[in-house]
């Protein structure tokens, strides 16, 4: 399994960024996908994730602001991310998870500027 993850960039708080991460397989394998996070000197973090019924968790943090979603044809899970802020600034990375096997992408780098 393969996870190709794109779509981090600079940006100005306030602003967008769209997330994708693209499997090697059919994602409707996965008992869940999701997206983390790990900002320099910290944890990496739980934003969101999607299980195979469809239902959604967020942090706290992004709840309102950030939504995820899956393309099965695309075999792509996204993150939509607006009104984003510096604190969001930190490598983000994406994961499916199979039978207790978690997958990861590499990461992509978002930067929110004050």
């Amino acid at each position: 399994v393969q996870l190709q993850a794109s779509g981090g960039g600079l940006v100005q708080a306030g602003g967008s960024l769209r997330l994708s991460c693209v499997a090697s397989v059919d994602i409707s394998i996965f008992d869940a996908l999701g997206w983390y996070r790990q900002a320099p000197g910290r944890q990496r973090e739980l934003v969101a994730h999607v299980s195979s019924d469809g239902r959604t968790v967020y942090a706290y943090s992004v709840k309102d602001r950030f939504t995820i979603s899956r393309d099965g044809g695309a075999r792509t899970v996204y993150l939509q991310m607006d009104d984003l802020r510096p604190e969001d600034t930190a490598v983000y990375y994406c994961s499916a998870r199979q039978r207790g096997l978690d997958y990861w992408g590499q990461g992509t780098q978002v930067t929110v500027s004050s």
